[in-house]
């Protein structure tokens, strides 16, 4: 790449706006999951037994199962919001920055 064109796309404001929202979205997800994670780590830690407790009387599967796909769950869903997100605002952003740069 050259320098004029590097030049160009730092200096123009939709290049900042792009790098702060997927930043900002990048923390915001990342912090949702690491929440949701470490939330299922201190429930095993500091109360295991909340996780062995059957979903029903008499039923075999524990608490534990359901948390757990709702773990799996979120990060698909987590990943798919990024992804949608990079896919139609992020891609048009980056779209502009290139159309600009060229001129």
């Amino acid at each position: 790449m050259n320098e004029d064109v590097l030049i160009k796309v730092q200096s123009n404001p939709k290049f900042r706006e792009l790098v702060q929202k997927k930043t900002s979205l990048g923390w915001m997800l990342t912090i949702v999951m690491l929440v949701i994670y470490y939330g299922f780590i201190l429930l095993l830690a500091f109360s295991p037994a909340t996780l062995g407790t059957p979903v029903a009387e008499g039923a075999t599967m524990t608490l534990g199962i359901p948390v757990g796909i709702f773990i799996i769950v979120s990060a698909f869903l987590l990943t798919g919001i990024y992804v949608r997100k990079a896919n139609t605002e992020f891609d048009q952003l980056n779209q502009q920055i290139v159309e600009e740069a060229r001129k």
